[in-house]
């Protein structure tokens, strides 16, 4: 499969490897062929793992040659949908979301909530977060513009018997079904809901206002009434929507979130400044790609539909090296200019950190919707003693992490799963006692040991509940190393596993080997792995902060004269913190009554003197 530079073009395109039975594995796009396919072809110890399982899997590779980055682009994400290679990203829609569909090409045509794929000639709103609030929405519009609700064999029933529904007798439609009303009027009501939803509330009620004002210098005082009330609806209805710009301001804003194993992005649809659609697209990684790729590939998804033609701007967290191509993609399928643009302050950034929060809400669900599932936690175990060479499935998992300040507070953590769930009443922090300066090895030594001190051999029970069938040690071989000697040294070698996970590849490296196991990415025990290491390095974090601020208080505040435990807990009370104490005036400490003039002024000494010289956090 090999080939010489010289016999690669230095040109655009996309190339596409293939296994021996002819199976497309990988697609990718190039902006030069032949420097992105000499990285394939360097050493294979070299590669990151995926890339060289990729390599190992593949028996052929070609490539098509394209005029520009963005032909490249286009028939990258074209062959991607057809093939489906298994080692590109998997891509997953919201379809589960609530949309809002007008279908014109009936007669009389209809709002309808739905979920679902959507259909050619159809127009859609959303997706919504709540068909709840979707639907409440409509109501609060229906009296303004009162279009049918009904469904067909309703509509078909009424209009045989001659008699409209309750909705038409309380001014909620229109009745076309007994000809209340006409065509062109009827079209007039859709065309208000469709411009309502596509954002356009504000000209619609300057055109309602204008029309009540109309009416009443014409002394048509019972119309004017009716439009009166039409207003304040539709203006209750546009409240449900969130404003971000201003009323100029039609953009698309886009945010990715990803913990390496799986993405999700957002696309929020801001149309005259509000916030009129929101769209999730989540995937399983099984390709190392970076923000930009990431961004990149979810794009051609978004925008990969007849139906959703991209705005003039597209606001992102950040500009990559491939904005022009993806923008010259985005104009072709727009007809017109589509600027793609990263704006690093001001509104716009706004609401890009407004769409990056709802993807990372998203990652969060769907983790949290993965774990709840019994099958997969099941899988799970399995996958970690298959992979692990464990002699049974760790039904309960203890991981520690270490965290400090240049060597000081130093602290640990231990996080407990059992059955896959995270058991927060066994969880434990450690302060370190017998280690100093910056050395995580001896610190992660002392805190096994102390841990392993308390095994229970006897079935009786104490602070730390059952024994693990799995310790989890968040680093590389050093840190192993560490777990292994503090279970020789406790016994217990025979009865406990050890593992230790390397944050940079997701590295899990297991007794006698130096050699570390990678586990596929996008399976369920990597990902139950990487759950565990991540909640230990949280409540390591947050006990280490803690502590830090108390050590930080009491070196500011101990030892001047006058200020004994009591006032300084009260003065503590007062601003809120030590950094609220610090950041006080000599006149707002001697404003406290129960504080002396000359103890005030000491501690505002101290602090002045202090503030300089206070240790840095980073």
């Amino acid at each position: 499969m090999r080939h010489s530079p010289e016999t690669i073009p230095d040109v655009p395109g996309v190339y596409v490897f293939r296994d021996p039975s002819g199976t497309t594995l990988y697609v990718g796009k190039a902006r030069s062929l032949r420097a992105r396919l000499a990285n394939y072809f360097a050493d294979p110890a070299t590669l990151p793992e995926r890339t060289a399982q990729l390599v190992a899997a593949a028996a052929t590779v070609d490539w098509t040659v394209t005029h520009s980055e963005v032909d490249a682009l286009l028939l990258e994400n074209s062959l991607i949908k057809a093939e489906q290679p298994r080692f590109n990203i998997r891509l997953k829609d919201d379809k589960s979301y609530p949309y809002l569909a007008v279908d014109l090409r009936e007669t009389w045509a209809r709002p309808v909530v739905i979920r679902g794929r959507r259909r050619r000639g159809v127009r859609y709103f959303g997706p919504f977060g709540h068909a709840k609030s979707l639907r409440s929405t409509i109501d609060l519009l229906l009296p303004s513009f009162p279009v049918r609700t009904c469904s067909d064999p309703k509509f078909v029933r009424h209009e045989r018997l001659g008699r409209p529904c309750l909705l038409a007798d309380i001014g909620r439609c229109a009745a076309p079904c007994v000809g209340w009303v006409d065509k062109e009027t009827y079209d007039a009501h859709v065309q208000g809901f469709l411009r309502f939803f596509a954002g356009d509330a504000e000209a619609l009620t300057k055109d309602l206002a204008d029309r009540m004002q109309r009416c009443a210098e014409a002394q048509d005082y019972e119309q004017a009434a009716r439009l009166r009330d039409a207003l304040a609806h539709v203006e209750r209805a546009a409240d449900t929507q969130q404003i971000v710009l201003s009323d100029r301001d039609d953009l698309d804003a886009v945010g990715v979130a990803s913990d390496g194993l799986q993405a999700c992005v957002v696309r929020l649809e801001v149309r005259r400044g509000r916030v009129v659609g929101r769209e999730s697209l989540s995937a399983d990684l099984v390709d190392d790609l970076d923000q930009d790729e990431l961004l990149e590939r979810f794009l051609g998804d978004l925008y990969d539909d007849q139906e959703r033609t991209p705005p003039h701007e597209v606001v992102v967290a950040r500009a990559g090296g491939e904005t022009p191509a993806i923008e010259g993609w985005l104009t072709s399928l727009r007809g017109g200019p589509v600027r793609l643009a990263a704006p690093e302050r001001g509104r716009r950034r706004g609401v890009v950190d407004l769409a990056a929060a709802n993807a990372d809400e998203d990652l969060r669900r769907r983790g949290l919707r993965r774990a709840a599932d019994h099958n997969a936690r099941s899988k799970a175990l399995v996958e970690l003693q298959s992979a692990l060479g464990l002699e049974r499935p760790p039904y309960r998992i203890e991981c520690y992490d270490m965290s400090h300040l240049q060597g000081t507070s130093y602290v640990g953590s231990m996080v407990v799963f059992e059955d896959a769930l995270p058991a927060k009443r066994a969880y434990r922090h450690f302060t370190v006692k017998t280690v100093q300066g910056n050395d995580d090895v001896g610190a992660m030594r002392e805190i096994l040991d102390r841990r392993l001190a308390r095994w229970r051999v006897d079935g009786s029970k104490d602070r730390f509940g059952a024994n693990p069938d799995l310790v989890v040690v968040d680093g590389g071989l050093g840190q192993l190393h560490a777990a292994e000697a503090a279970v020789e040294a406790r016994g217990v070698a025979g009865e406990v596993e050890v593992a230790s996970l390397a944050k940079r590849l997701e590295e899990v490296f297991r007794p006698g080997s130096s050699r570390p196991v990678m586990l596929p990415r996008g399976s369920e025990a990597l990902y139950l792995l990487q759950r565990v290491r991540d909640e230990a390095h949280r409540f390591a974090i947050s006990f280490h902060r803690s502590t830090r601020g108390r050590a930080m208080t009491a070196s500011l505040l101990d030892g001047i004269e006058g200020l004994g435990p009591t006032r300084r807990t009260r003065l503590l009370e007062a601003f809120g913190s030590a950094a609220g104490v610090r950041a006080a005036t000599l006149d707002e400490l001697q404003a406290l009554s129960w504080l002396p003039d000359d103890v005030a002024r000491r501690v505002h000494d101290r602090l002045t003197r202090g503030t300089s010289s206070a240790p840095g956090i980073r």
